[in-house]
This record gives C-alpha cells, structure tokens and sequence, in this order.
C-alpha cells in the first residue's frame, strides 16, 4: 500500500504535524506541553475528525508526555512525517474545513427554516428544514463514522472506536495471513512464473555475447574472490584428508590386476618390453668395462686373473647376446616367459589374498611417506594458481570456454521449448521450495513490521494518507442525508394530505 512505504526523515526544526518543532532525528516532538485538543477530558469538535494528534489520545492507549518520549521506535519511517506527509496533512485539513463547513450551512439552514416557519413564512419552510436535519443527522454519523477509525469520538470510551490505533496488531496479522494465502501459495508462485516465461527470456538474454561477457566476468570475480577467501592449509588439508580416506576405503590390488590383465591381452605391455631391451642393450654397449669389472669382483680370491677376466668377458658376451635376442626377436622365449609372469600377476592380484594384502600394505607404506604428503598438499597451490591466473585473463582458455558455454546455452534456451521447460521447472521448483518452506518468516516479517510501529504514529499516517478522500464520505452523508429528509418529508405530507 501507498502507506506503507517508507518515508523520509524531517529536517531538524521542521514543524511536526501540530506545528511543533520535530526532533533533530526526525520524530516529531511529544514531550512539549499539551493542547488543549490533547487534554484529557477536552472534546474534540466535529471538524477535528482528521486533524493529527487532536482528541482522542486515549484511544492509542496512553497519553503523551514522557512515556511517549521514551518508548522506543523500532520503524523509523513508520514514527516520522516527511514533507509529502506534510502536505498530504495540510489537503486533509483542508478537506476537513470543508465539510465541517458544509455541516454549519445546513445548520444555519435549519435554524433559518425553522425560524421563517414559526414566522409564517409558508409551507416550503418544513421542506427545507427537514432535508437541512436530515443533512446534520447524516453529516455527524459519518462524521462519527470516520473519527471512530482513527480515534475515540469526543474522547469518550464508546466500543469500537480507534480501530486501527486498537486492532492495530490484528490488522497485521490479517494482512499477513492475507499475503500468505493469496501471494505465497503453492499455486499463484507456479502460475506467476510460467506466465513469465524465465526460460525463454534467460535464453534470450544469454545468447546476446555483451550479457554473455558480462556473466563470464562476474563469474570470473566471483571465482577469484571464493578462492581468495579460502586458506591454502584448510584446502590442502581437506584435499589431503580426501585423497588418503579414499585411497585407505578402496582396494586397489583387484583394479590394477584387471587393468593389467587387459595390458598384457592386448599386447600393450610389449612397447615397453621393447624400450627397455633397447635401453638395457645400449647400456650394456657403453659400460661394458663396469659389467666385466663388477664380474670379475665377485670371482673367489683363490682363481688367477686371467681365468676371472676370461670369465667375465663370457658373461658379458653372453648377456648382450641375450639382451639383442630379446631386442630383435619378438617371440624370444624370455619375453613368452615375460607374458606369462604378468598374466599369472594379474590373476593373483585379482584372487590371490596374500598378494593383494601385500599390496595394500605397500599402499599404506607409500602414502604415510611424507614426500607423498608434501606433494598432495602442494597440489592444491598449483591448481589455485592455474585457476587464478585463468580466471584473470580475458583471453584464457578457461574464460573463452565459459563465454563459449553460456552462448551455446543462451541459444538453445532460446528456441529448445523442452530445453526452456526444464529451466521454468527447476525455477518454479526452487521458488515453491523458499515460500512453502518459509512462508512463516515472510509473513512474520509484515506482522512483526507492523506491530512494531507506534499505534498513535501509524494511525496519524494513515489518515495522512487517506483521510482527504474519507472527508467526502462526510460531505456525502451531508449532502444524501439532506435528499433523503426532503423525500421521507415529501412522502410524508403526501400522504398525510
């Protein structure tokens, strides 16, 4: 509602809506001496029925004074008049003149008629004098009408008067409980954004590549900014502790028994087989002295030399035969031998309990080793760093592949009507999710709100806001009333005649 929004704060030395001074903080001064409207037991005349502060003070449930001063304002808008307030309270007093004008009129209108009857004047005299109290009767029940919403009529204590200064907390819970019902039901939160149709616009959006770079840079900062406020221990712990629970929850004896198994079926293991032929008869070729040497080293002392050296050149000899053999035949009986002992390992890593037990425990060894720890840890720096710089340059793979992304996205999103359902459906999902789940605190929030304003203040603001237009309901009643008494006492002489 209009009044309800929130308003701005009075200037220091503004005058409140009484003509007092308001506070340097904007609320308007109560702690001065009273008026005479204000004074208990002082009646309010019938043309105050909108003026601020006048009569009636009882009926927000104390009088003004230092109470007043010292009760604290939880809505600070809701407890201070802004220059709008201001004036919308200058149109309703003149509003207010204007009927209580027109009350006196047909006052004076009455006494006249009156008057001109007992002095002869004719028969017309009763037409006018009655639809003139026809027309107070009906000015001064709505005059009550309307003072008795805002304030007690005259001061007196009459039930059912001040409704909205009294029933200012149930109206806050019907409001509430209004928005509840009628706003945030499962229903009109569905109905609402299918209508809107987030899919098909977000798409549409999306595939415009100036909103494209813009999300790929708020990404990028929102990126940097998640990885900045994280601490390089936490991460790297958390890492570690995940790598280590995984590693010590799974096997890994049956896998790579399987994944070596296939190896070795489909020939994979040979490539190797072959690099290492070549590289063990290259280094054979060039450290032929250190083989003959360490040959001879080991021959018992009590053989001559000259046996050791001959000894030591044959099984040299005799092993580069052997390494070029293996080298340049493929179907060398050491590397059928070589096939065997992977398969036969590739099984038992895969059945045979004692191997796989061993595995495990060489598992456990490598990773308690406090270089494979330093090195997990160390993983998430340089994986922070790779991110970051990515994230800091506009030409980076990481950013040109998101800006890619979204494009691709936006314009499926676009024109794929399944596509665009998915996404209304995920929106629609989350939204009825938030208000079924929190649909207590939203409303809580208007009732709370609204309990917390200053009864007396928000019933003044209210009829700021809509008083002027209630003062017709005055001039109405003044106006029907006076109809209605002229036809009752036409219909009456009619049939009386």
């Amino acid at each position: 509602m209009e009044w309800m929004e929130r308003t701005k704060q009075d200037e220091p030395g503004k005058k409140g809506p009484e003509g007092q001074p308001s506070r340097p903080d904007g609320v308007a001064n109560t702690t001065g001496p009273k008026s005479s409207a204000e004074s208990p037991g002082s009646a309010e005349p019938p043309g105050s029925t909108g003026s601020p502060g006048s009569g009636g003070s009882s009926g927000s449930g104390g009088s003004k004074g230092s109470a007043g001063a010292d009760r604290a304002a939880p809505n600070r808008a809701m407890n201070s008049f802004s220059p709008a307030d201001e004036e919308k309270i200058r149109g309703v007093r003149r509003m207010k003149l204007t009927a209580t004008g027109l009350l006196l009129l047909v006052a004076v209108v009455y006494v006249l008629a009156k008057w001109a009857g007992n002095s002869g004047a004719g028969g017309w005299t009763g037409y006018v004098a009655a639809a003139a109290e026809a027309g107070m009767v009906g000015a001064m029940a709505d005059w009550f009408a309307v003072t008795a919403l805002f304030r007690r009529p005259l001061g007196l204590p009459i039930p059912h008067t001040a409704i909205i200064p009294t029933k200012k907390d149930q109206l806050g819970i019907s409001l509430g409980e209004f928005v509840g019902e009628n706003f945030l039901s499962q229903d009109v939160v569905r109905q609402r954004l299918r209508s809107v149709g987030i899919g098909s616009r977000l798409g549409t959006w999306l595939a415009d590549p100036e909103h494209a770079d813009r999300v790929t840079a708020e990404l990028a900062t929102a990126l940097r900014g998640a990885l900045a406020v994280l601490r390089d221990s936490d991460v790297q712990a958390v890492v570690g502790e995940a790598i280590n629970r995984r590693a010590d929850a799974a096997e890994i004896a049956p896998g790579i028994g399987k994944t070596l198994e296939k190896v070795v079926a489909d020939g994979g293991h040979r490539r190797v087989v072959d690099l290492v032929c070549v590289r063990a008869h290259d280094w054979l070729v060039l450290h032929n002295e250190q083989v003959m040497d360490a040959v001879q080293g080991g021959a018992p002392g009590w053989t001559p030399r000259f046996v050791d050296k001959k000894v030591g050149e044959r099984v040299y000899k005799e092993l580069l035969r052997f390494v070029t053999e293996m080298r340049d035949m493929p179907a060398h009986p050491a590397r059928g031998a070589l096939d065997r002992f992977l398969t036969d390992f590739a099984s038992d890593l895969q059945s045979d309990t004692d191997t796989r037990a061993r595995v495990e425990n060489l598992k456990r060894e490598v990773l308690g080793r406090g270089e494979v720890q330093d090195l997990i840890a160390s993983a998430w720096s340089s994986v922070r760093q790779m991110i970051v710089s990515a994230a800091e340059d506009e030409r980076s793979e990481l950013r040109l592949r998101v800006r890619a992304s979204l494009l691709s996205l936006g314009a499926r999103m676009a024109t794929d009507q399944r596509l665009q359902a998915k996404v209304d459906g995920w929106v629609e999902g989350a939204a009825v999710y938030v208000v079924t789940t929190y649909r207590d605190e939203i409303t809580s929030l208007i009732t709370d709100t609204v309990a917390g304003w200053d009864a007396e203040h928000t019933s003044k603001k209210i009829e700021a806001h809509i008083g002027r237009d209630l003062q017709f309901i005055r001039i109405n009643g003044t106006v029907v009333g006076s109809l209605v008494g002229l036809l009752i006492y036409t219909v009456s002489q009619a049939l009386g005649a």
